[in-house]
């Protein structure tokens, strides 16, 4: 193609190659067709920056779900056994999330995972535990970011975020804490039980004995959920008050991490959904690494990677680590989790139950 040429600078284009015609075209949503939330959705793959990032991460969810759906075959010597760990599936979905999502409304999307068995191992905070478990003992309220922090404190109020967190709910959990804590400590003495952070959980979740909870599904489940900062938090101020008066209780984090990593190294396939950043999305990832990476990952996180913090790393970086496959197409979504995420679980996970649902009427 011929420049157009200016008589003192010269040309005024370079020359170029014909885009090729599969490439997607930037096409918005049409509002003269009415407000359809599903076909809005649909359109943010052609939409542009974090709209088709959002897009990908439907597409890439979508496949994990339809690769679990497969068989499974044994993979190093490890077969499934449905009676001893139901979490192995053709694809092993991995769940991480920090613990202002439990503090938020986040936690309800979660909780319909392990109701329905949508997700196979579950990491998280000390906070990521015992907020959940704390929301069914006591409300936590909306506040706003701008409350000063000194007079929050005279009333007895915690602020995450916009999100308040009454000191009488801490009392309410110390309550219920106590006499399990004093349980677990008689059956490590009497019967020889070995707690890790993982039996913790589990035996939480059997004790709150409540539908709202996630940690209450993922015991009727059998989803193992790991927290390896699990003194990071209300329960580790509780386990340290705990001792002083009734020493000896042992969590021994390393039985988790051998569990964890040998849940890994027995999927068929992997995939990774990382919801913030922190421990909880560094500890699957570092997992994944046992079995040359994950098949499958999505991020959500605003966190960026200019200060080399693994929160903000991409998943280019983790490739680089064997943490995700190079072969894989993981996508990040960059925004923040409780906006993101209900709309992903939306186009992808409850979107499936309900098409589950759908033919079973048919």
């Amino acid at each position: 193609m011929a420049h157009h040429i200016h008589p003192l600078v010269g040309p005024l284009y370079r020359n170029f190659d014909p885009v090729p015609d599969d490439t997607p075209k930037i096409q918005g949503y049409d509002f003269n067709q009415g407000v359809d939330y599903r076909a809005l959705l649909k359109s943010y793959l052609n939409t542009g920056f974090q709209a088709t990032n959002f897009g990908l991460a439907i597409q890439e969810i979508n496949n994990m779900i339809k690769r679990r759906e497969q068989p499974v075959k044994a993979r190093n010597g490890i077969a499934e056994d449905p009676s001893t760990c139901p979490c192995l599936r053709s694809c092993t979905i991995f769940l991480s999330c920090t613990s202002n999502l439990i503090s938020c409304g986040v936690r309800e999307s979660i909780r319909y995972l392990a109701e329905h068995k949508m997700v196979d191992v579950f990491v998280t905070t000390a906070g990521g535990i015992e907020e959940d478990l704390i929301k069914c003992l006591g409300p936590v309220y909306i506040g706003d970011f701008s409350m000063p922090g000194k007079d929050l404190y005279a009333k007895g109020l915690n602020r995450t975020g916009n999100t308040l967190m009454p000191e009488e709910n801490y009392e309410k959990f110390d309550k219920w804490m106590r006499p399990i804590l004093k349980q677990m400590l008689e059956e490590q003495n009497t019967q020889g039980v070995r707690w890790t952070p993982s039996k913790v959980i589990h035996r939480l979740g059997k004790e709150i004995n409540n539908p709202e909870s996630i940690y209450y599904w993922a015991y009727k489940n059998n989803i193992p959920v790991f927290s390896p900062a699990l003194t990071d938090g209300a329960i580790g101020d509780l386990f340290f008050l705990f001792s002083l008066k009734n020493p000896g209780l042992v969590v021994d984090i390393v039985e988790d991490i051998s569990k964890l990593n040998n849940l890994v190294l027995a999927a068929n396939s992997s995939g990774i959904i990382a919801l913030g950043g922190g421990v909880s999305k560094h500890h699957i990832c570092n997992a994944n690494a046992w079995r040359e990476g994950a098949d499958y990952a999505v991020y959500v996180n605003t966190a960026q990677e200019f200060d080399g913090c693994d929160s903000g790393a991409t998943p280019d970086e983790a490739v680089s680590w064997g943490k995700i496959r190079a072969g894989a197409k993981p996508v990040k979504v960059f925004g923040d989790a409780t906006i993101i995420f209900p709309l992903l679980m939306a186009e992808t996970f409850a979107a499936h139950a309900k098409g589950a649902a759908d033919e079973k009427k048919e």
